[in-house]
């Protein structure tokens, strides 16, 4: 086969204690999964139905463990927001899942975030256009390596928490989520046949915040360790 041009190279993330990778196929992300995150950005958190939204597969960069990566600020915007995540990795097709079978499709966790040109999603939302340019830019979405499900568990409980340097902005448990892993699964496949190297991240908790140049970012769940970010 003859390509106009060579094929960009797949974006993988590495797993935690191996030398294997992990192909990124599609991320998702889900809008406002915790009540005071809601309640922070002026909605009301009743259990409507989950939204999501989309990053490209290029957007995540990998951030190995001892290690900081430098983060460019991104351009057109002048207030970019930290959101940090835990993010499922399906490891097995499937839609129209049944909740009790979500699980199952999940192939392992890790740390990630969504970085957010907040000026830019505001702006859009406020017109009733796509996020797309305050969430899908360029290197938006840094993620630690990924822990394999079987080893780590599901995450039904576990500190979630954000630092920016040195001190506490997010911290909050994963048991808060309005939506569980497994319940966002299920209804997600409702519309997107779900396939192996899918990357979901499952919402953000509250404090929200802006970070600028030189600020150092450290943010983590309970038993998966943790991400260092640096904007530069």
């Amino acid at each position: 086969m003859s390509y106009v041009f060579p094929p960009p190279p797949v974006t993988t993330l590495p797993v935690a204690g191996s030398t294997e990778q992990f192909p990124v196929r599609r991320v998702y992300c889900v809008g406002r999964n915790y009540a005071a995150h809601a309640r922070e950005m002026g909605f009301d958190p009743d259990r409507e139905p989950p939204f999501f939204f989309c990053k490209p597969a290029d957007a995540v960069v990998a951030v190995p463990y001892g290690t900081t990566l430098d983060l460019p600020y991104p351009t057109e915007t002048s207030n970019l927001h930290y959101e940090i995540e835990l993010v499922a990795a399906i490891g097995k097709a499937g839609a129209y899942i049944p909740v009790e079978h979500a699980l199952e499709h999940v192939w392992g966790y890790a740390v990630g975030l969504d970085m957010t040109r907040r000026d830019l999603q505001i702006q859009m939302r406020e017109v009733g256009r796509p996020w797309e340019i305050g969430k899908a830019f360029d290197q938006s979405a840094p993620t630690a390596p990924l822990h394999k499900a079987s080893e780590v568990g599901h995450f039904e409980k576990g500190g979630i928490w954000l630092k920016v340097n040195g001190q506490d902005k997010q911290r909050s448990d994963t048991s808060k989520l309005i939506w569980s892993v497994a319940e966002t699964v299920a209804y997600l496949s409702k519309y997107f046949r779900l396939e192996p190297g899918d990357l979901i991240f499952t919402g953000t908790p509250e404090g929200v915040g802006p970070v600028v140049k030189g600020d150092v970012m450290e943010g983590g769940v309970d038993g998966l360790g943790t991400l260092n970010v640096r904007m530069v």
